[in-house]
């Protein structure tokens, strides 16, 4: 999970979006992909990061195992002029194939 976000967010900031789609792919479910386009185009805003911005910082915990699932918390850290903020993002991977299944605002 952690070198997914930090390699996709490098990409972002470095404007790589080839690089950034190859991540998606490589690393995301099809069916993900597909929702995450979705969300995208409804919202204007990238669906892993869940903003048309780019953090200045991130984090990621494990959160807890359910049957066949892995649960992550990431914590993206954003700059608004003198203002920080976070973003805490839910994220399920499987454990058999490794791909992220689903991206969600953590509750």
């Amino acid at each position: 999970m952690a070198d997914f976000y930090g390699a996709y967010i490098d990409a972002r900031l470095d404007r790589m979006d080839d690089l950034a789609e190859r991540l998606r792919a490589y690393y995301l479910t099809e069916g993900l992909q597909r929702r995450l386009a979705e969300w995208e185009e409804a919202n204007r805003a990238d669906g892993v990061l869940r903003t048309p911005d780019s953090p200045i910082d991130w984090e990621v915990r494990y959160h807890e195992t359910g049957v066949g699932l892995l649960f992550t918390v990431i914590t993206l850290t954003w700059e608004n002029g003198d203002d920080v903020g976070h973003t805490r993002l839910a994220v399920q991977s499987d454990v058999g194939s490794k791909l992220i299944s689903d991206i969600r605002d953590a509750e």
